[in-house]
């Protein structure tokens, strides 16, 4: 009897501590569920990103990028760029292609003056331009070269391509996912929408997490806020591109079609800014000192656009690069393996789907842009 007494209490305490188990049960499972619901579309959408990419976005999405910086530092200090070396042998024959004299196109082979190589001595076709895309006469208005980025890092290749701006126009076009929301233009170059096309570079910092310290602007709508003294590309309604300081070199007119902001310029009246070397204006912690994948775009005096990328680049030789390249005015644009890109497209055999070209070896095939594209980009095309 004294055991039968005892149960009935013993029972109703049982009850709110099952209650509240299952109640975190619950919860737990909630969490879960939304948790790989969320990771799952970030693993599924539209595009070709690898799974580190995505993830790596998924997580600065969540408020989790300084725990993929730790990451990305922490792997970088296990496997950090070889120092010294020779080029590898494809690299190594993708430069010296410049020494071969260049096919006769037309009547005007004019390349510009060979960039003066960043290490000595130089090798056979380093720092000298060869055509990388041509107009319809022949005349070579995307051109491109190699050099090595710096004494130490001699295994790796950087690359510059410089765009005759007088021939071409500029079309900036959105991501699906950066900037994100709806636009006229179309985040690809869709089929009938390639003829002429000669170059495609890839966008900057993410705008919509606030990493770019800039904005986007495109079809009268703006994602993020346009920032005065941020780095800018303007593209104008006559196709031209301008690149400055925002709210000194340029600002928003009537005839501005699309801005593109990121960080601040690394070259500005043709010299590399005292700031270079401050860690938090182009990286979280020290990736400004990494040598890693990094690009950047400029303009010449003569108004061409300069575009760099390179396999191991700090934030400092990636600026050296571009103002030794002839631009006056630079900026940064995206890092790491899976964003830097340039690519040329050849249309000769077939002009309404010219063939794309990579300039470097990145993560993303050459034709990345002739499918869905999750980030922001610039088309070039031929006038």
């Amino acid at each position: 009897m004294p055991e039968e007494a005892d149960s009935g209490p013993r029972r109703r305490l049982r009850l709110p501590h099952r209650r509240t188990t299952r109640a975190l049960l619950a919860a737990v499972l909630i969490c879960t569920a939304t948790l790989g619901w969320s990771v799952a579309g970030a693993l599924t959408y539209p595009g070709d990103d690898s799974t580190a990419a995505r993830l790596a976005g998924w997580a600065r999405e969540h408020r989790l990028g300084p725990v993929v910086d730790k990451l990305e530092n922490i792997k970088y200090d296990l496997d950090p760029p070889k120092v010294g070396g020779a080029l590898p042998a494809d690299a190594l024959a993708r430069m010296q292609q410049a020494a071969v004299p260049p096919r006769a196109h037309g009547a005007r082979t004019a390349l510009h003056t060979p960039i003066r190589p960043l290490v000595t001595p130089a090798l056979d076709g380093e720092g000298v331009y060869r055509a990388l895309a041509a107009d319809r006469n022949g005349v070579p208005i995307v051109q491109g070269t190699y050099v090595r980025p710096d004494a130490s890092h001699t295994s790796y290749e950087a690359a510059v391509a410089r765009i005759d701006a007088g021939h071409v126009r500029f079309q900036l076009h959105p991501g699906v996912r950066e900037p994100g929301g709806s636009f006229s233009v179309p985040p690809t170059i869709p089929k009938g929408s390639r003829t002429g096309l000669v170059a495609t570079w890839n966008g900057g910092f993410k705008v919509s997490d606030g990493g770019s310290h800039g904005g986007f602007y495109l079809d009268g709508r703006t994602v993020g806020t346009l920032r005065d003294g941020a780095a800018s590309e303007v593209f104008y309604r006559d196709g031209s591109l301008r690149i400055g300081v925002w709210g000194r070199d340029v600002r928003m007119t009537g005839d501005v079609v699309g801005v593109r902001q990121c960080l601040e310029l690394m070259v500005d009246g043709g010299q590399v800014v005292p700031g270079i070397g401050i860690d938090s204006k182009w990286g979280a912690t020290d990736q400004s000192r990494m040598f890693v994948e990094r690009s950047g775009v400029g303009v010449t005096a003569e108004g061409d656009i300069i575009m760099v990328v390179g396999q191991a680049l700090s934030a400092r030789t990636l600026a050296e690069l571009m103002q030794r390249a002839g631009a006056v005015r630079a900026m940064p644009l995206d890092m790491n393996r899976a964003w830097p890109s340039f690519m040329s497209y050849d249309g000769t055999r077939d002009p309404a789907n010219p063939k794309p070209t990579n300039i470097l070896d990145f993560e993303n095939p050459p034709g990345r842009y002739y499918t869905t594209a999750t980030r922001d980009f610039v088309a070039v095309y031929a006038r």
